[in-house]
Protein backbone atom coordinates (compact mmCIF):
# COMPACT_ATOMS: atom_id res chain seq x y z
CA UNK A 1 0.00 0.00 0.00
CA UNK A 2 1.62 3.32 -0.76
CA UNK A 3 2.29 6.24 1.82
CA UNK A 4 -1.45 7.75 3.16
CA UNK A 5 -3.44 9.99 0.86
CA UNK A 6 -5.62 12.48 2.67
CA UNK A 7 -8.08 12.17 0.17
CA UNK A 8 -8.83 8.66 1.47
CA UNK A 9 -8.48 10.32 5.22
CA UNK A 10 -11.05 12.90 3.84
CA UNK A 11 -13.76 10.27 3.11
CA UNK A 12 -12.97 8.17 5.96
CA UNK A 13 -13.79 11.13 8.31
CA UNK A 14 -16.71 12.13 6.76
CA UNK A 15 -18.38 8.52 7.09
CA UNK A 16 -17.89 7.81 10.67
CA UNK A 17 -19.25 11.41 11.51
CA UNK A 18 -23.10 11.02 12.11
CA UNK A 19 -25.40 12.12 9.32
CA UNK A 20 -26.20 15.57 9.22
CA UNK A 21 -27.74 18.45 7.09
CA UNK A 22 -24.16 18.55 5.06
CA UNK A 23 -22.51 15.38 5.20
CA UNK A 24 -23.80 13.75 2.20
CA UNK A 25 -22.51 16.84 0.24
CA UNK A 26 -19.35 16.47 2.07
CA UNK A 27 -19.03 13.05 1.31
CA UNK A 28 -19.80 13.58 -2.11
CA UNK A 29 -17.16 16.39 -2.59
CA UNK A 30 -15.07 13.79 -0.40
CA UNK A 31 -15.77 10.82 -3.11
CA UNK A 32 -14.32 13.03 -6.38
CA UNK A 33 -11.02 13.30 -4.63
CA UNK A 34 -10.13 9.90 -3.80
CA UNK A 35 -7.61 8.88 -6.77
CA UNK A 36 -6.93 5.52 -5.66
CA UNK A 37 -10.14 4.03 -3.97
CA UNK A 38 -8.00 0.45 -3.70
CA UNK A 39 -5.97 2.32 -1.04
CA UNK A 40 -9.27 3.70 0.23
CA UNK A 41 -10.66 0.05 0.87
CA UNK A 42 -7.09 -1.10 2.37
CA UNK A 43 -6.63 2.03 4.88
CA UNK A 44 -10.78 1.32 5.72
CA UNK A 45 -10.12 -2.00 6.63
CA UNK A 46 -7.33 -1.34 8.77
CA UNK A 47 -9.03 1.61 10.60
CA UNK A 48 -11.81 -0.91 11.43
CA UNK A 49 -14.52 1.16 9.31
CA UNK A 50 -15.46 -0.62 6.10
CA UNK A 51 -18.75 -1.23 7.13
CA UNK A 52 -19.45 2.32 7.66
CA UNK A 53 -17.66 3.39 4.19
CA UNK A 54 -19.57 0.57 2.50
CA UNK A 55 -22.87 1.59 3.89
CA UNK A 56 -22.37 5.42 3.16
CA UNK A 57 -20.87 4.67 -0.58
CA UNK A 58 -24.38 3.12 -1.25
CA UNK A 59 -26.56 5.39 0.23
CA UNK A 60 -24.02 8.14 -1.90
CA UNK A 61 -26.25 9.84 -4.81
CA UNK A 62 -22.37 10.66 -5.81
CA UNK A 63 -20.75 8.61 -8.89
CA UNK A 64 -18.93 5.47 -7.91
CA UNK A 65 -16.82 3.40 -9.86
CA UNK A 66 -18.89 -0.22 -9.95
CA UNK A 67 -15.69 -2.01 -9.49
CA UNK A 68 -15.08 0.16 -6.30
CA UNK A 69 -18.59 -0.41 -4.96
CA UNK A 70 -17.95 -4.39 -5.62
CA UNK A 71 -14.71 -4.49 -4.18
CA UNK A 72 -16.42 -2.74 -1.50
CA UNK A 73 -18.99 -5.47 -1.40
CA UNK A 74 -16.83 -8.34 -0.86
CA UNK A 75 -14.93 -7.00 2.19
CA UNK A 76 -18.57 -5.66 3.53
CA UNK A 77 -19.96 -9.47 2.82
CA UNK A 78 -16.45 -11.20 4.53
CA UNK A 79 -16.83 -9.25 7.51
CA UNK A 80 -20.32 -9.87 7.72
CA UNK A 81 -19.98 -13.70 7.74
CA UNK A 82 -17.09 -13.55 10.09
CA UNK A 83 -19.23 -11.64 12.24
CA UNK A 84 -22.04 -13.98 11.89
CA UNK A 85 -19.82 -16.57 13.03
CA UNK A 86 -18.36 -14.68 15.80
CA UNK A 87 -22.30 -14.43 17.39
CA UNK A 88 -22.98 -17.96 16.60
CA UNK A 89 -19.80 -19.41 18.76
CA UNK A 90 -20.05 -16.82 21.12
CA UNK A 91 -23.55 -17.58 22.18
CA UNK A 92 -22.44 -21.82 22.30
CA UNK A 93 -19.40 -20.61 24.54
CA UNK A 94 -21.54 -18.30 26.87
CA UNK A 95 -23.89 -21.63 27.07
CA UNK A 96 -21.57 -23.92 27.91
CA UNK A 97 -20.33 -21.47 30.71
CA UNK A 98 -23.46 -21.01 32.47
CA UNK A 99 -23.73 -25.09 32.30
CA UNK A 100 -20.16 -25.25 33.84
CA UNK A 101 -21.37 -22.58 36.63
CA UNK A 102 -19.26 -19.75 35.07
CA UNK A 103 -20.12 -16.25 35.29
CA UNK A 104 -19.33 -14.19 32.13
CA UNK A 105 -19.54 -11.13 30.20
CA UNK A 106 -18.72 -10.42 26.62
CA UNK A 107 -17.09 -7.50 26.16
CA UNK A 108 -16.28 -5.60 22.56
CA UNK A 109 -16.52 -7.15 19.19
CA UNK A 110 -20.19 -8.25 17.60
CA UNK A 111 -21.74 -7.36 21.37
CA UNK A 112 -20.37 -3.81 21.38
CA UNK A 113 -21.67 -3.92 17.66
CA UNK A 114 -24.87 -4.95 18.52
CA UNK A 115 -25.47 -2.86 21.83
CA UNK A 116 -24.16 0.17 20.37
CA UNK A 117 -24.18 0.46 16.51
CA UNK A 118 -27.62 -1.57 16.72
CA UNK A 119 -25.96 -4.05 13.97
CA UNK A 120 -23.80 -7.21 14.70
CA UNK A 121 -22.71 -6.77 10.97
CA UNK A 122 -22.30 -2.51 11.61
CA UNK A 123 -18.18 -2.97 12.86
CA UNK A 124 -15.39 -4.71 11.93
CA UNK A 125 -15.44 -8.74 13.44
CA UNK A 126 -12.61 -9.16 15.67
CA UNK A 127 -11.76 -11.74 18.38
CA UNK A 128 -14.51 -13.18 20.94
CA UNK A 129 -13.90 -10.86 24.26
CA UNK A 130 -15.19 -12.61 27.49
CA UNK A 131 -14.33 -11.34 31.13
CA UNK A 132 -15.01 -14.32 33.98
CA UNK A 133 -13.71 -14.35 37.71
CA UNK A 134 -9.96 -15.32 38.16
CA UNK A 135 -11.43 -18.27 40.16
CA UNK A 136 -13.19 -19.71 37.42
CA UNK A 137 -10.27 -19.49 34.89
CA UNK A 138 -9.07 -23.02 35.07
CA UNK A 139 -12.52 -24.66 34.36
CA UNK A 140 -12.98 -21.73 31.78
CA UNK A 141 -9.90 -23.21 30.03
CA UNK A 142 -11.26 -26.89 30.19
CA UNK A 143 -14.05 -25.99 28.66
CA UNK A 144 -12.86 -24.26 25.46
CA UNK A 145 -10.17 -26.94 25.38
CA UNK A 146 -13.36 -29.52 25.20
CA UNK A 147 -14.61 -27.29 21.94
CA UNK A 148 -11.12 -27.75 20.60
CA UNK A 149 -9.35 -24.74 21.76
CA UNK A 150 -5.79 -24.29 22.60
CA UNK A 151 -4.05 -22.15 25.16
CA UNK A 152 -1.33 -20.01 23.65
CA UNK A 153 -0.50 -18.70 26.24
CA UNK A 154 3.00 -19.47 28.58
CA UNK A 155 1.30 -20.94 31.73
CA UNK A 156 3.10 -22.36 34.96
CA UNK A 157 2.70 -26.29 35.51
CA UNK A 158 -0.25 -25.38 38.01
CA UNK A 159 -1.95 -23.76 34.90
CA UNK A 160 -1.75 -20.12 35.99
CA UNK A 161 0.27 -17.34 34.44
CA UNK A 162 3.90 -17.81 34.03
CA UNK A 163 4.13 -13.80 33.05
CA UNK A 164 3.82 -11.44 36.34
CA UNK A 165 0.88 -8.60 35.51
CA UNK A 166 -0.53 -10.50 32.50
CA UNK A 167 -4.27 -11.09 33.28
CA UNK A 168 -5.23 -12.59 29.66
CA UNK A 169 -5.65 -16.20 28.30
CA UNK A 170 -5.45 -15.91 24.45
CA UNK A 171 -6.75 -19.45 22.85
CA UNK A 172 -7.03 -20.43 19.06
CA UNK A 173 -9.31 -23.06 17.42
CA UNK A 174 -7.35 -24.25 14.13
CA UNK A 175 -10.37 -26.03 12.31
CA UNK A 176 -12.03 -22.63 12.02
CA UNK A 177 -9.57 -19.92 12.83
CA UNK A 178 -11.81 -19.09 16.29
CA UNK A 179 -10.23 -16.70 18.38
CA UNK A 180 -11.05 -15.91 22.05
CA UNK A 181 -9.37 -14.00 24.72
CA UNK A 182 -10.34 -14.92 28.43
CA UNK A 183 -9.83 -11.85 30.74
CA UNK A 184 -10.30 -11.37 34.12
CA UNK A 185 -8.64 -8.06 34.96
CA UNK A 186 -8.46 -4.67 32.61
CA UNK A 187 -5.50 -2.71 33.07
CA UNK A 188 -4.31 0.40 31.29
CA UNK A 189 -0.27 0.44 31.99
CA UNK A 190 0.44 -2.25 34.27
CA UNK A 191 2.27 -2.00 37.11
CA UNK A 192 1.64 1.20 37.38
CA UNK A 193 -2.40 1.12 36.88
CA UNK A 194 -3.13 -0.14 40.63
CA UNK A 195 -6.52 -1.15 40.69
CA UNK A 196 -8.46 -4.10 39.82
CA UNK A 197 -11.33 -3.76 37.21
CA UNK A 198 -12.48 -7.18 36.90
CA UNK A 199 -15.37 -8.95 37.68
CA UNK A 200 -15.57 -7.67 40.90
CA UNK A 201 -16.41 -4.24 39.75
CA UNK A 202 -18.44 -5.23 36.61
CA UNK A 203 -20.25 -8.14 37.40
CA UNK A 204 -22.41 -6.18 40.21
CA UNK A 205 -23.42 -3.67 37.66
CA UNK A 206 -24.08 -5.81 34.85
CA UNK A 207 -26.63 -5.35 32.41
CA UNK A 208 -28.87 -8.05 30.20
CA UNK A 209 -29.24 -7.50 26.17
CA UNK A 210 -30.78 -9.64 23.66
CA UNK A 211 -28.18 -10.81 21.42
CA UNK A 212 -28.52 -12.71 17.98
CA UNK A 213 -32.22 -14.08 19.55
CA UNK A 214 -31.05 -14.54 23.02
CA UNK A 215 -30.16 -13.21 26.56
CA UNK A 216 -26.76 -12.31 27.46
CA UNK A 217 -25.12 -10.08 30.08
CA UNK A 218 -23.36 -7.65 28.80
CA UNK A 219 -21.40 -3.97 30.54
CA UNK A 220 -23.39 -1.19 31.69
CA UNK A 221 -23.04 1.86 29.60
CA UNK A 222 -20.75 3.26 32.42
CA UNK A 223 -18.23 0.35 32.51
CA UNK A 224 -18.37 -0.12 28.97
CA UNK A 225 -17.48 3.32 28.43
CA UNK A 226 -14.59 3.89 30.55
CA UNK A 227 -13.42 0.47 28.93
CA UNK A 228 -13.33 1.34 25.82
CA UNK A 229 -11.68 4.79 26.64
CA UNK A 230 -9.06 2.52 28.27
CA UNK A 231 -8.34 0.17 25.34
CA UNK A 232 -7.96 3.12 22.71
CA UNK A 233 -5.90 5.56 25.09
CA UNK A 234 -3.95 1.82 25.98
CA UNK A 235 -2.90 1.92 22.38
CA UNK A 236 -2.77 5.65 21.85
CA UNK A 237 -6.06 5.62 19.46
CA UNK A 238 -4.43 4.63 16.54
CA UNK A 239 -7.30 2.91 14.86
CA UNK A 240 -10.50 4.97 13.90
CA UNK A 241 -12.94 2.35 14.87
CA UNK A 242 -11.85 2.68 18.56
CA UNK A 243 -12.63 6.58 18.88
CA UNK A 244 -16.04 5.85 16.68
CA UNK A 245 -17.24 3.02 19.24
CA UNK A 246 -17.30 5.60 22.06
CA UNK A 247 -18.90 8.20 19.49
CA UNK A 248 -21.52 5.24 19.32
CA UNK A 249 -21.98 4.41 22.61
CA UNK A 250 -22.54 8.02 23.58
CA UNK A 251 -25.11 8.45 20.84
CA UNK A 252 -26.69 4.96 22.29
CA UNK A 253 -26.73 6.09 25.82
CA UNK A 254 -27.91 10.32 25.47
CA UNK A 255 -29.08 10.26 29.36
CA UNK A 256 -25.40 9.19 30.87
CA UNK A 257 -25.19 10.73 34.30
CA UNK A 258 -22.01 12.17 33.12
CA UNK A 259 -21.67 13.46 37.34
CA UNK A 260 -21.47 9.59 38.10
CA UNK A 261 -19.66 8.86 35.25
CA UNK A 262 -16.74 11.55 36.11
CA UNK A 263 -16.55 10.55 39.83
CA UNK A 264 -16.62 7.10 38.94
CA UNK A 265 -13.54 7.78 36.21
CA UNK A 266 -11.81 9.85 38.70
CA UNK A 267 -12.32 6.91 42.12
CA UNK A 268 -10.31 4.52 39.87
CA UNK A 269 -7.87 6.41 38.03
CA UNK A 270 -9.49 6.81 34.63
CA UNK A 271 -10.15 10.29 34.19
CA UNK A 272 -8.03 11.16 31.83
CA UNK A 273 -8.25 8.08 29.04
CA UNK A 274 -12.60 9.38 29.66
CA UNK A 275 -11.29 12.92 28.98
CA UNK A 276 -9.12 11.86 25.91
CA UNK A 277 -11.93 9.45 24.12
CA UNK A 278 -15.17 12.01 24.69
CA UNK A 279 -12.43 14.49 23.12
CA UNK A 280 -11.84 12.59 19.93
CA UNK A 281 -15.07 10.99 19.68
CA UNK A 282 -16.42 14.59 19.37
CA UNK A 283 -13.60 15.97 17.31
CA UNK A 284 -12.80 12.96 14.67
CA UNK A 285 -16.32 11.27 14.54
CA UNK A 286 -18.67 14.36 15.60
CA UNK A 287 -20.31 12.78 18.87
CA UNK A 288 -22.66 15.46 20.63
CA UNK A 289 -21.18 15.76 24.04
CA UNK A 290 -23.05 18.49 27.15
CA UNK A 291 -21.57 21.19 26.77
CA UNK A 292 -20.60 21.74 30.10
CA UNK A 293 -19.42 17.84 30.05
CA UNK A 294 -16.99 18.90 27.33
CA UNK A 295 -15.59 22.05 28.33
CA UNK A 296 -14.63 20.45 31.56
CA UNK A 297 -12.74 17.69 29.57
CA UNK A 298 -11.11 20.54 27.24
CA UNK A 299 -9.78 22.51 30.32
CA UNK A 300 -7.04 19.98 30.86
CA UNK A 301 -4.54 21.44 28.67
CA UNK A 302 -3.02 17.95 28.75
CA UNK A 303 -5.88 15.95 27.06
CA UNK A 304 -6.83 18.90 24.78
CA UNK A 305 -2.97 18.62 23.49
CA UNK A 306 -3.19 14.77 23.31
CA UNK A 307 -6.19 15.01 21.71
CA UNK A 308 -5.20 17.50 18.99
CA UNK A 309 -2.00 15.14 18.28
CA UNK A 310 -3.57 12.10 17.84
CA UNK A 311 -6.22 13.72 15.31
CA UNK A 312 -3.64 15.02 13.33
CA UNK A 313 -1.88 11.82 13.14
CA UNK A 314 -4.22 9.55 12.87
CA UNK A 315 -3.63 8.30 9.17
CA UNK A 316 0.16 9.41 8.76
CA UNK A 317 1.81 8.07 12.17
CA UNK A 318 -1.31 6.89 14.27
CA UNK A 319 1.32 5.52 17.20
CA UNK A 320 3.71 8.30 17.04
CA UNK A 321 4.38 9.40 20.37
CA UNK A 322 3.02 12.83 20.92
CA UNK A 323 4.58 16.26 21.93
CA UNK A 324 5.95 16.95 25.19
CA UNK A 325 8.49 16.04 27.93
CA UNK A 326 5.71 14.39 30.29
CA UNK A 327 6.16 10.38 28.81
CA UNK A 328 3.05 9.58 27.20
CA UNK A 329 2.25 6.32 29.33
CA UNK A 330 2.68 8.77 32.37
CA UNK A 331 0.15 11.40 31.63
CA UNK A 332 -2.40 8.94 31.14
CA UNK A 333 -2.45 8.24 34.74
CA UNK A 334 -4.73 9.41 37.04
CA UNK A 335 -3.03 11.68 39.20
CA UNK A 336 -2.16 9.39 42.19
CA UNK A 337 -1.18 6.81 40.33
CA UNK A 338 1.49 9.04 38.42
CA UNK A 339 2.11 10.67 42.13
CA UNK A 340 2.55 6.66 43.32
CA UNK A 341 4.61 5.66 40.37
CA UNK A 342 7.13 8.77 40.23
CA UNK A 343 7.49 7.83 44.33
CA UNK A 344 8.09 4.29 44.23
CA UNK A 345 11.22 5.15 41.23
CA UNK A 346 9.74 2.19 38.97
CA UNK A 347 10.12 4.30 36.14
CA UNK A 348 14.64 3.59 36.69
CA UNK A 349 13.88 -0.13 36.42
CA UNK A 350 15.03 -1.27 33.07
CA UNK A 351 13.25 -3.47 30.72
CA UNK A 352 13.35 -5.66 27.75
CA UNK A 353 13.28 -2.51 25.51
CA UNK A 354 16.50 -0.65 27.32
CA UNK A 355 18.09 -4.41 26.56
CA UNK A 356 17.49 -4.12 22.99
CA UNK A 357 18.42 -0.26 22.11
CA UNK A 358 21.85 -1.41 24.24
CA UNK A 359 23.11 -4.91 24.71
CA UNK A 360 25.33 -4.88 27.19
CA UNK A 361 27.23 -7.79 28.70
CA UNK A 362 25.61 -9.36 31.73
CA UNK A 363 28.46 -8.06 34.35
CA UNK A 364 27.66 -4.35 33.55
CA UNK A 365 24.19 -4.84 33.61
CA UNK A 366 23.85 -2.03 36.27
CA UNK A 367 24.62 0.32 33.86
CA UNK A 368 21.28 0.10 32.04
CA UNK A 369 19.62 1.84 35.11
CA UNK A 370 22.11 4.98 33.92
CA UNK A 371 21.20 4.76 30.67
CA UNK A 372 17.04 4.19 30.94
CA UNK A 373 16.84 7.79 31.98
CA UNK A 374 17.99 8.94 28.73
CA UNK A 375 16.03 6.69 26.79
CA UNK A 376 13.11 7.81 28.28
CA UNK A 377 13.53 11.27 27.65
CA UNK A 378 14.63 10.14 23.92
CA UNK A 379 11.52 8.48 23.09
CA UNK A 380 9.09 9.62 25.58
CA UNK A 381 6.73 6.49 25.48
CA UNK A 382 7.18 5.95 29.47
CA UNK A 383 7.95 2.29 28.62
Amino acid sequence: MRPFDHNSGNLLRAVVRPPSAGSDETIANAIKEVTCWEDTIAWALQHGVLPRLYSRLVASKAFIPPGVLQQAQVAFERNAFHCLANAAELLQVLAAFEYAGIKAIPFKGVVLAQSVYGDITARTAGDLDVLIFYSDLMRATQVLRERGYELKTKTLEDGSPATENYFEYHFERDRDGMVLELRWRLELTQPRYRYNLGMAWAWPRRTSMKFSGAEVWNLDPVSSLMILCMHGTKHRWSRLVWICDVANLLESEPRLDWDFVQKEARRVGLWPSLALGVLLASRVAGAEVASGVFHRFESSKYMRKLAQSIDHNLFDEPRIIPDGWIPYNLKILGFWDRFRWLLSLEFLRPNSRDRRVIRLPKSLDLLYYLIRPFRLLLDRSGR
